[in-house]
């Protein structure tokens, strides 16, 4: 399957090409018609989240049953690996690199502005609903579109991936789980096509995530240091400066500064990627859950303390409480679009990330039990996040109910604000300026660890499931990811690639229940014949040529 000369030597030629070139189309589609494109995306996401909702509850809700069932079945002893193998990494590193590629920058982005928006409104509450009650069910809905669900979402495709790869010694790509269904035919078309729909998702989440953080830094950055460089000025169509609710003049991250810090965040991450995941990927990860855990020591320590412990224990068991019923609920009776601006675009947007993620976690997870594995991705990271949603968005909360408020309309004024504006409303003096720088940094090394990640699985299905692709190829769609960001952001088109992402969700969604029959299949025939799937040949797929 690999090229063996020439400019793609090392790479799958097939996968390569039409990869390069979806992804070019795409860019130059939402650069040169970026209204048209926008329609075109935002109809066809409209139409899948819209008509498909039913669908989308539906499947990631057995996905999440499924998982739970894998965790206490008779297959939890089997290993990902050889019988003999052992993990590569400490499970320090190994859940530093879990929660940095799975959300860690979605969780500092969103920590603060989503609790506060279900806060505000959501259909378990009215206008004439306790406060008490309102902030209940704010974190419930935060937890449940964070918790458990995106990470059995990640565990079906790296599971899936690590066992066939690292047991089955097949390659290290999404056709590999479809052997037991098609034989050898992974190799062919429909082989090329699942890789190139990962590969096409992974880019772009990497992009849009990529975009949409840098708007966030440059608020920091002005927020922290005042410098007028970091932001332009709102005006409105006769050329006004807008006004922010609370009076202050309204402005936006400078577009200049964003695409440098797209081009040095881009660089970072090439050399990150460059070095490898023993070194660069695990290093960043490893950093970034130190600079997470100083955070949350803060909001601890400065924050309303009784109040968010008491808020966490009270959340878990409420969550705990109504997984399921929420995991089932379809607003069949109800007329809100909700569901669909919410639960329905998160399970359609974990699922596009899955392939990115999946294959990440795979590729770390060498030499642990499938229920090793299954318990540290599913419960480990949602604790955790758990914890975090408690400490950012409940600490908002607070100051909303108890407080000065501000962050509703923070929020409402520009998301990228929330972060800072609760530093803000906390009143910690220095310690809180530091938190707000540190808070940037985090946001700077998420980003690094994500699109440094990303890279790598990128490299990995276009190296025909190479664990380590060729180096030239790294720094190439390293920097590629950054320019497909820079691009789309001169374009505006950041919004209407988002939805084009959430677009790959659907058929992908049809490749994981395929890895779920192939991943059964391949577990019965091994614990009730002690033989291989189908006698799955040990070979590396450098072995087949093109």
């Amino acid at each position: 399957m690999q090229a063996q000369s020439g400019p793609l030597k090392g790479l799958n030629p097939t996968v390569t090409l039409i990869a390069a070139f979806v992804v070019m189309a795409f860019v130059i589609f939402g650069a040169v018609a970026t209204e048209t494109a926008g329609g075109v995306f935002t109809a066809v996401k409209d139409a899948i989240i819209g008509g498909l909702k039913w669908y989308y509850i539906g499947i990631v809700a057995f996905f999440l049953f499924f998982v739970i069932y894998l965790m206490f079945s008779r297959f939890g002893g089997i290993r990902l690996g050889d019988d003999d193998d052992r993990p590569e990494f400490s499970r320090f590193s190994w859940f530093a690199m879990l929660f940095g590629a799975g959300m860690g920058i979605g969780l500092l982005f969103w920590s603060i502005a989503e609790p506060i928006y279900h806060f505000q409104s959501n259909p378990f509450v009215t206008e004439a609903t306790p406060d008490a009650t309102k902030a209940q069910v704010a974190m419930r809905l935060t937890f449940f579109h964070w918790g458990l669900h995106p990470w059995a979402i990640y565990v079906i495709v790296g599971l899936t991936l690590a066992y066939f790869h690292f047991r089955r010694k097949l390659p290290l790509t999404i056709r590999s789980a479809l052997y037991p269904l098609i034989g050898d035919r992974i190799y062919g078309p429909i082989g090329h096509a699942a890789d190139v729909l990962a590969v096409f998702g992974t880019i772009f989440g990497i992009a849009t995530s990529l975009g949409l953080g840098v708007q966030q830094m440059t608020t920091g950055l002005y927020h922290i240091t005042g410098w007028s460089m970091f932001v332009t000025p709102v005006l409105d169509e006769a050329g006004n400066q807008v006004m922010r609710a609370e009076g202050t003049p309204a402005v936006t991250g400078s577009i200049t500064m964003q695409l440098i810090l797209i081009a040095l965040i881009s660089v970072i991450a090439t050399f990150s990627v460059v070095s490898g995941v023993g070194k660069g990927v695990r290093i960043l990860s490893e950093l970034n859950l130190w600079l997470s855990i100083l955070i949350l020591v803060f909001l601890i320590s400065f924050g309303p303390t009784a109040y968010l412990l008491q808020f966490y224990l009270q959340s878990v068991g409420d969550y705990a409480q109504s997984v399921i019923p929420l995991s089932l609920w379809t607003d069949a009776n109800g007329q809100s679009q909700w569901q669909s601006w919410w639960t329905a675009f998160y399970w359609g947007w974990w699922i596009a990330w899955a392939p990115f993620v999946g294959m990440f976690i795979a590729r770390v997870s060498k030499g642990r039990t499938i229920r090793e594995f299954v318990t540290g991705v599913l419960l480990v990271p949602t604790m955790l996040g758990m914890l975090w949603l408690i400490l950012f968005g409940g600490t908002a909360i607070n100051i909303e109910m108890f407080g000065q408020g501000g962050i509703a309309e923070a929020v409402q004024d520009d998301v990228t604000l929330a972060l800072y504006k609760t530093f803000e409303q906390m009143q910690a003096g220095i310690a809180g300026t530091v938190a707000a720088i540190v808070a940037t940094i985090l946001l700077v090394t998420y980003f690094v660890t994500s699109s440094d990640s990303g890279t790598l699985v990128i490299t990995t299905l276009l190296a025909a499931g190479d664990p380590e692709p060729p180096m030239v190829h790294r720094v190439i769609w390293g920097l590629g990811e950054g320019l497909v960001a820079a691009v789309l952001l001169l374009a505006g088109g950041l919004t209407a690639l988002q939805t084009a992402s959430i677009a790959a969700a659907l058929p992908f969604s049809l490749i994981m229940i395929a890895m779920i029959y192939g991943l059964m299949r391949a577990l019965n025939e091994e614990t009730t014949t002690g033989e291989p799937l189908l006698h799955l040949p040990h070979r590396n797929s450098a072995e087949k040529t093109e």
